[in-house]
Formats: C-alpha cells, sequence, structure tokens
C-alpha cells in the first residue's frame, strides 16, 4: 500500500469547507478521473473512476465521520483497495486546513508503475488544489449533511 498525504489552506470557514466535503456527488467537478459518485445512504457510496483510459467501479464505506472534524472511510467493493481521512482545522474565522491521508493498494501492472512515478501523489496533489479553487470561487458550500458517524465496534 502507497500512503498519500497531501493538504491545503482554503479561503472559507471550517464548517463550508466540511459541508462542501460532505457533498461527494460533487467530487467529479475537482476530482480527476472521478466520472461519478453516486450517495446510496449515510455511510455507502458508489463510484466510477476512468484513470489512465482503465474504468473502475467500487464502493465505499464512512466508518467514521464527525463535524468540522474528519471523514474516515474504505472501500468495501471491487478491486480498487483504499481507505482514508479527510480532516479539517479552523485556522480563523475565514480560513481552514484541510489534509488527506489515504493508503492506496495500486491493482495491475500500469497502475504500479504509475504509483512508482509518483502519478497517485500528483493526482491527489492536484485533486486538492482543485478543490480549494471550487470551494473558494463558490463562496459558499453546494449542500451539507452534518450527521455523525461512529466507528463500528
Amino acid at each position: 500500500m502507497s500512503t498519500v498525504k497531501e493538504a491545503v489552506e482554503v479561503e472559507v470557514p471550517v464548517g463550508t469547507a466540511y459541508n462542501q466535503w460532505t457533498q461527494f456527488e460533487q467530487f467529479p467537478h475537482f476530482m480527476e478521473g472521478v466520472e461519478e459518485v453516486r450517495q446510496l445512504d449515510e455511510r455507502h457510496n458508489h463510484w466510477t473512476t476512468k484513470i489512465g483510459g482503465k474504468k473502475r467501479e467500487f464502493d465505499t464505506e464512512i466508518v467514521d465521520q464527525l463535524p468540522d472534524e474528519r471523514i474516515t472511510w474504505r472501500t468495501t467493493t471491487g478491486d480498487t483497495r483504499q481507505k482514508g481521512t479527510v480532516r479539517f482545522q479552523r485556522l480563523d474565522d475565514t480560513r481552514t486546513r484541510v489534509e488527506l491521508v489515504m493508503d492506496i493498494e495500486p491493482s495491475g501492472a500500469a497502475e504500479k508503475a504509475g504509483d512508482m512515478l509518483g502519478m497517485i501523489d500528483r493526482r491527489v496533489k492536484g485533486d486538492m488544489q482543485r478543490f480549494k479553487e471550487y470551494i473558494e470561487s463558490r463562496g459558499g458550500e453546494s449542500g451539507a449533511w452534518r450527521g455523525r458517524i461512529k466507528p463500528e465496534g
């Protein structure tokens, strides 16, 4: 597994940054290679991606979600294996640090080679930069879900 870590400072309050991140179906607007995210229920999303010409579908489950602090997820189906956490840190009333840490297991020779060349790191860095531009240009979130999901067990 490869670990990818990237953070950006966004010029919006912590609640705005967090609220936008809960709008999973908006991810194709700023995540490269994400064609569609369908929210199935409070915990589950179905993803369709196309990266390097290869289309993949997989499901994720949110295992921990605390408003204005963090969202943690893991894949549950498909041949894409990943888990991660996005954290939101209030810097002041108008600025937030958004940090994404993901563990990704590349599948297939092309993905493994791309990972060794740093392509996953660059894509995630670009996605975070595009999230910054997306939320700052909007001036506000497109929606919000403020529920709490606690880890099971």
